[in-house]
């Protein structure tokens, strides 16, 4: 099958079923080894980054989707959907991060942590899709147990859990108090900077 043909199948597949397609799916329908798609389709993220699309490949963790530049979101936002904005807040984040970086815990775990109710922001975690329910916990009362989505990592911008940043060392003080640790050296070396004139997000 010629190169750009099957560019072009693979393109269709990913826009039509407007999810991630994992490799196994498409080695079933092009019958070619999953080394030739990989690099097949490492070539067409090129030819989109050369071609200025507005449309890029993401792997999603065994898969790819096809997806719409995050610079881009404000402008399609708009037609596509006429609801409010989603407006994560800072708790939400909280428990988002929390849920991200413990797969499979429960709402009281999560309280545990956070130190407050959380039932607001997991239901609207839930609402917007970046969690999702997994399964019941062998816990008394077999509560809910929580885990992030293909969503989170898609809007994100991650493949797998595995890119989320590593979290700071940190020690228990005599007050059972959480303490950071400054784990970069050369931070601690350094004199205190002036404000910076920007800031990156």
């Amino acid at each position: 099958m010629e190169i750009d043909k099957t560019k072009a199948i693979i393109e269709a597949i990913l826009f039509s079923c407007g999810r991630p397609v994992k490799i196994k799916e498409l080695i079933s329908a092009l019958e070619l080894p999953e080394e030739d798609i990989i690099k097949i389709i490492e070539s067409m993220k090129s030819d989109f980054i050369e071609a200025n699309r507005g449309i890029e490949i993401v792997k999603v963790e065994n898969g790819y989707a096809l997806c719409s530049k995050k610079e881009y979101y404000d402008y399609i936002y708009p037609i596509f959907d006429n609801r409010v904005k989603p407006n994560i807040s800072n708790a939400a984040m909280e428990t988002l991060a929390i849920i991200a970086y413990n797969p499979n815990i429960t709402r009281a775990e999560i309280e545990g942590i956070r130190g407050v109710n959380s039932d607001a922001t997991i239901y609207k975690l839930l609402e917007y899709g970046l969690i999702e329910e997994a399964g019941k916990s062998d816990l008394p009362g077999k509560p809910t147990m929580y885990r992030t989505t293909q969503e989170f990592l898609k809007t994100f911008g991650m493949s797998d859990l595995e890119q989320l940043p590593e979290l700071p060392k940190y020690k228990i003080d005599e007050n059972e108090q959480l303490v950071i640790e400054d784990i970069i050296e050369k931070k601690m070396e350094a004199p205190n900077p002036s404000l910076p004139e920007s800031k990156k997000e």
